[in-house]
């Protein structure tokens, strides 16, 4: 995909959704052909020229600035997430984009599933870059995927993805009680994922994938929504054990020195003493053993 037309249709959606007087800039009553700022309106905004911003949207123009891109982030008052957006899609559309490749199947490192073994108590999972279950532990998978086989994450060519089950796997899609909230988080973090890294032939034959197989996901693809899913609550509703609320937190482990990119590991907590809590007992107490105790593992692997 190229990195100079995602630049132009982030600048190009985000422009359409500020409205004028939000800014404060006279509309004097005026009906407009097309919703939100004029491209004049955001460069003044931003103290750039027309013609300079209209080349940026355009992927004219290959040269602009840190300050020049936060001057454009603030006019448009993006989140932080955003602006990083921003500023990734434009160091790619400048650089160009290189020869594609499917980098080696992600392994879980020998540090990573230490910290997974030790989560006994806590559902858990691994995920490589492109949402890719690397490895789940007991609860982890009893929790999110108790429908699959607790031996896939182990085998490269059948792992199951997160992106794919939210959209395509009804199991999934019946799990969260607010489907579009989360939805929403997993297509955000992947458009964050593919601005970092525009040369990911399998991120884009994923995204490829969901598009076509899924409305739902080629609608929210083309909002150029990002978002860094950090921390978030959901209202789940598992098969076995009914309704509980989770928080899900994603801790990121960074690059290591042979790897190409982190890992993140996913685990949803329960506060104390809450009804939440006792149901997530109860799936500990139903769920077999059989699940894999240890995960693959290479130390140092990427």
């Amino acid at each position: 995909m190229n990195a100079k037309v995602w630049l132009g249709e982030f600048l190009q959606t985000r422009r359409s959704q500020l409205q004028p007087e939000d800014l404060g800039i006279p509309g004097y009553g005026e009906r407009r052909r097309v919703p939100g700022l004029r491209r004049e309106e955001l460069a003044s905004l931003a103290g750039v020229s027309v013609s300079y911003y209209t080349r940026l949207e355009q992927g004219q123009s290959l040269n602009a600035s840190p300050q020049v891109l936060d001057a454009i982030a603030r006019a448009l008052r993006l989140e932080e997430a955003e602006r990083l957006h921003l500023h990734n899609l434009a160091r790619s559309s400048a650089t160009g984009s290189g020869r594609g490749r499917r980098p080696a199947p992600e392994r879980v490192t020998e540090a990573t599933g230490q910290l997974l073994e030790a989560l006994v108590h806590v559902p858990a999972i691994v995920t490589g870059r492109r949402s890719d279950v690397l490895a789940w532990n007991r609860l982890g998978h009893a929790l999110f995927a108790g429908h699959l086989d607790p031996g896939a994450p182990d085998r490269p060519a059948e792992r199951p993805n997160m992106a794919r089950l939210v959209f395509l796997d009804a199991h999934t899609r019946d799990l969260y009680a607010d489907w579009p909230a989360k939805a929403r988080a997993v297509v955000g973090n992947l458009r964050l994922v593919a601005g970092r890294h525009p040369d990911d032939t399998a991120l884009h034959a994923l995204v490829g994938e969901l598009s076509a197989k899924s409305a739902d996901f080629a609608s929210m693809w083309a909002d150029h929504r990002v978002t860094a899913c950090a921390v978030a609550t959901y209202e789940m509703r598992h098969p076995l054990v009914g309704p509980l609320t989770v928080t899900q937190q994603t801790l990121s482990q960074g690059p290591g020195q042979d790897q190409e990119h982190g890992q993140n590991i996913v685990v949803a907590t329960t506060e104390a003493d809450s009804p939440a809590r006792t149901t997530l007992a109860l799936l500990a107490q139903v769920t077999p053993q059989h699940a894999p105790a240890r995960p693959g593992v290479r130390a140092g692997s990427g």
